[in-house]
């Protein structure tokens, strides 16, 4: 089942987080929160650069359904050199907002610290970005196993590297939350080299990756992976844009809500993984069948995924609902912040069904070329609806970071539902969009 190696290798990525938010959390609270305000800026242009490798996904399966293998391949050159673009650009982001980071209201020691890991973080976007166009060109070619391993190899690699240099361990000196960055870095870049390396030596790959990798663009490709990438990529911005606006938000109530926050979306993150997998598995399915004109299996592969998304979604809301108190407490020590953190827990076990339900529909509506009109829903979903709701629950009504938590639940629920809607109209058996007459729409 081509899901169980993509839910894997997103659940390990996520495992770098985890091991990040327990590892640097033992340093203090305000490294903790330094490390969560840092991320969540340069969460965008990461989420930015996956939206639009995603259209290395996209591409690569329609090819590999309408066997054509040289458009795969110029799909995953292409996809890296835009992956190196959005890198850089992240980098010189992170150089330009550095005087400025005190605009977001933190509290001044948060900003203080958070300096130096901003920018080395900054600079680890280059490779996890190309590390997503690599892992994507795999996954649409039906052989997601050896990017797993190599992503596993990375998350290792990262925890080892934490331990080193943020302690000070085999002779290094102790650099903090520096080290912590230094160790992303290092583990992005290794585990990109590792796919390339693994890409050109895969006798199943073989035909289906660049015979040379660095040649001149072909900017009409660009062109139409940027076509497909860039609402993928709004889509993406639009949500994960409404949880770094959230996060600020929550910074400026006290450093204890931010340290809970990270707790509590880090777990919710991780959950979310599954349906994420879910959904990556249903583009490139969806893709292959779009590529190979065959509307008849669409709305089936619609449903299983549905079931299953939601299926486990419901089950780890449970947990959350019956073990946030015992949750919250594998990362503070701190009782008023640990309380917190379990009360955002149980707000997150209200949204992850519908958040798995809008991931799902998006994933496969992308399969069909459907990117344009989805990512417009979401930006209304989460800034028209979202904020401002979360806004006014957490301030004028008093109800602090859970009411940013429950504006972001209905933003979720509305997405769900529209999209929901969309996807079930799109894939009638009657209607469903043959090979050669879908668009970007």
């Amino acid at each position: 089942m081509l899901a169980v190696p993509l839910i894997a290798g997103q659940v390990s990525q996520m495992l770098v987080g985890l091991a990040d938010t327990v590892m640097i959390g033992r340093l203090g609270v305000v490294p903790l929160a330094a490390a969560t305000f840092a991320n969540t800026v340069l969460h965008l242009p990461l989420m930015f650069g996956i939206g639009i490798t995603m259209a290395v996904s996209i591409r690569v399966s329609q090819a590999r359904g309408a066997n054509q293998p040289s458009e795969a391949r110029g799909a995953l050159r292409h996809g890296l050199l835009l992956g190196l673009l959005v890198g850089l650009l992240s980098v010189g982001l992170a150089y330009g907002l550095i005087p400025f980071l005190g605009v977001f209201g933190q509290e001044p020691a948060v900003t203080h610290a958070a300096g130096d890991y901003f920018v080395i973080v900054a600079f680890s976007m280059i490779p996890a970005i190309g590390s997503m166009a690599v892992k994507n060109h795999a996954d649409a070619m039906n052989h997601p196993w050896p990017a797993f391993w190599i992503l596993l190899g990375g998350v290792v690699l990262n925890i080892l590297m934490n331990w080193v240099l943020i302690w000070g361990h085999w002779g290094t000196p102790a650099l903090g939350l520096e080290g912590a960055g230094l160790a992303t870095l290092l583990a992005r870049t290794a585990t990109l080299g590792g796919l390339i390396w693994w890409t050109r030596r895969s006798s199943h790959l073989s035909g289906w990756v660049p015979l040379r990798w660095w040649r001149r663009p072909d900017w009409l490709a660009v062109r139409s992976l940027v076509k497909v990438g860039l609402p993928a990529s709004l889509q993406l911005l639009a949500e994960i844009g409404a949880f770094v606006a959230a996060t600020i938000l929550i910074g400026t109530m006290s450093k204890e809500a931010l340290a809970s926050h990270q707790v509590a979306i880090s777990c919710a993150a991780t959950v979310f993984m599954f349906p994420l997998g879910l959904s990556m598995a249903l583009t490139v399915r969806m893709g292959a069948a779009y590529g190979a004109g065959d509307g008849e299996r669409l709305r089936p592969m619609v449903v299983s995924g549905w079931f299953l998304g939601l299926g486990f979604t419901s089950i780890t809301a449970t947990c959350f609902l019956l073990f946030n108190g015992a949750m919250a407490g594998w990362f503070l020590t701190d009782p008023a912040t640990r309380e917190m953190a379990a009360m955002l827990l149980t707000v997150s076990a209200a949204f992850q069904c519908s958040d798995a339900l809008q991931i799902l529909s998006g994933g496969a509506l992308r399969g069909l070329n459907d990117v344009s009109v989805p990512a417009w829903i979401a930006v209304f979903a989460y800034w028209v609806i979202s904020l401002p709701l979360g806004w006014w629950f957490a301030f004028p009504l008093h109800g602090g970071v859970a009411g940013i938590w429950w504006g972001i639940t209905i933003g979720l629920t509305f997405t769900a539902v529209v999209l929901g809607g969309r996807l079930w109209v799109k894939t009638t058996p009657q209607i469903a969009i043959p090979e050669g007459s879908g668009s970007s729409r």
